[in-house]
């Protein structure tokens, strides 16, 4: 099976991209923490990746790429999608759980609430594996966090102090996209893999989806699959969100992205990427070259990296000179595509749209 591998670095400035809330022990009664792994060397900030999935799907809402979203309902303590993969495009590239309620106070209100007449009926429990995967956003070297003191004083009388913590960093993650689940939904009596019951798989069969007995699965056509992996891949590059926008306006676009399809699920690309003497991003070519070597067989694609021009130009030099050393990339550079982050997804789903056998 193949699988989209890459990671890619969002460059942070002066951020406070995903916060903790209240902090104690502080000098004001209103202050605000970033989440941190702290640890002997120091602290790295990070971003969960609940909220890096939750700018994403945002990002796809809100673009040009007719993204379906699955209606969400909250019932009581528990929210939950239509959890229909074959209507709704995060349902299927996000994944769910839905379980049918037995209580009688969830069951009048679906009686009363019109929303619920659109949602499909679940008779058992359904749920399903993500296909697409994603890490937390960790700094790749630890930083001094930053405490910011404030107040509130448009108003007569006293100000209303407050406080928040921010950070520069650079951020870091990994993901991956299951080129094979995507679209293609399973009915096997397992945890995460009973993404049709009976009602979806009635669904499934009326709008003709080509069914995998071997697989216990229905499909849909290349053509809608490809739609919605391209979707999320170009979504990346056009990355919207983040907490204290307004405060520190930080673009969470990949400042650097390397992808590739590999037949496998395993990260190749996890330890290319280290840090220098003054704690600044650089491309480990030893580990590229070696990871490129090694996995040789199980890359299916070209090496995609995206690159921002402006952003560490003289490691980038450093990178474009190893393509034409003989000790270093020379042999990979027909296969290495270099580019901007926006450029080089489009060019790989460019070779999706060529080579949908990679779907299979």
């Amino acid at each position: 099976m193949a699988f989209v591998t890459g990671l890619f670095l969002i460059d942070a400035p002066a951020s406070a991209l995903n916060n903790m809330g209240q902090m104690e022990g502080t000098m004001t009664d209103n202050a605000v923490g970033v989440k941190c792994i702290w640890t002997r060397e120091g602290a790295y900030p990070y971003v969960s990746a609940q909220a890096f999935r939750y700018w994403l799907r945002s990002t796809l809402e809100k673009g040009p790429w007719g993204w379906r979203k699955a209606p969400i309902y909250r019932e009581e303590k528990i929210a939950y999608t239509d959890a229909n993969p074959i209507r709704w495009w995060d349902d299927d590239l996000f994944g769910y759980m839905r379980a049918p309620s037995k209580r009688a106070s969830a069951a009048a209100a679906r009686e009363a609430d019109a929303v619920l007449e659109s949602f499909t009926p679940v008779e058992e429990t359904v749920t399903r594996v993500s296909p697409f995967r994603v890490s937390t956003l960790v700094s790749l070297a630890p930083v001094r966090i930053v405490n910011d003191f404030g107040v509130m004083a448009r108003h007569e009388g006293d100000p209303v102090p407050h406080e928040h913590q921010f950070y520069r960093a650079t951020l870091q993650s990994l993901f991956s996209l299951d080129l094979h689940a995507a679209g293609t939904f399973t009915y096997r009596q397992k945890t995460g893999y009973l993404n049709l019951d009976k009602v979806r798989m009635a669904e499934a069969q009326e709008k003709k989806l080509e069914e995998l007995p071997e697989e216990k699965a229905y499909r849909l056509p290349v053509e809608e699959r490809l739609k919605r992996i391209s979707a999320l891949l170009e979504a990346l590059a056009q990355l919207e969100g983040g907490a204290k926008q307004a405060l520190h306006y930080t673009d969470i676009t990949p400042d650097l992205l390397i992808a590739a399809v590999t037949r496998g699920g395993n990260n190749i690309f996890g330890h290319v990427i280290g840090v220098d003497s003054a704690q600044l991003p650089v491309v480990k070519i030893e580990a590229l070259r070696e990871s490129l070597t090694v996995f040789n067989e199980e890359i299916l694609s070209r090496v995609y990296i995206g690159w921002v021009k402006g952003y560490r130009d003289e490691e980038r030099k450093r990178f474009e000179a190893s393509l034409e050393a003989e000790e270093g990339l020379k042999s990979w550079r027909e296969k290495i595509v270099l580019g901007h982050p926006r450029e080089v997804l489009k060019e790989l789903v460019g070779e999706l749209e060529s080579n949908p056998s990679l779907l299979a």
